[in-house]
C-alpha cells in the first residue's frame, strides 16, 4: 500500500557511527583537568570577581548583562553566570564544612 503511516518499501534503519563533529565543544578529561589547575593557580579575572559579587547580592540580571557585555553573546553570558554561581556555591560549601581531624 502506498499511502498511510507505513507507506512504501519496508526497510530497517541503519546504525551509523557518530561523526567527530557531534562531540564538538565537549570538554575532555585532560583539558578539564588543565583548566581547573590554571583556575586554581591564576584565580579569576576581575570581571569574574565582579560577577560573583553581583550574584552574592542577588543581582542575577545585572550579572548576566555584565557577562554578556564582556563575552559577546547571550548564551556565553548565561554559561559564565552559571559557572560563577557554581564556583561561589562550592567556595561557600567549603567554608561552612566542619574541619575533621
Amino acid at each position: 500500500m502506498s499511502v498511510g503511516l507505513d507507506k512504501g518499501h519496508a526497510v530497517t534503519k541503519r546504525e551509523i557511527a557518530p561523526r567527530p563533529g557531534s562531540r564538538k565543544g565537549r570538554c575532555g578529561k585532560r583539558v578539564g583537568m588543565i583548566r581547573s589547575l590554571i583556575r586554581d593557580v591564576a584565580g579569576s579575572a576581575p570581571y569574574e570577581r565582579r560577577l560573583i559579587e553581583l550574584l552574592k547580592n542577588g543581582r542575577d540580571k545585572r550579572a548576566l548583562k555584565l557577562a554578556k557585555r564582556k563575552l559577546g553573546t547571550h548564551l556565553r553570558g548565561k554559561k559564565k553566570r552559571e559557572e560563577m554561581g557554581n564556583i561561589m556555591r562550592k567556595s561557600s560549601r567549603k567554608a561552612t564544612a566542619p574541619e575533621s581531624k
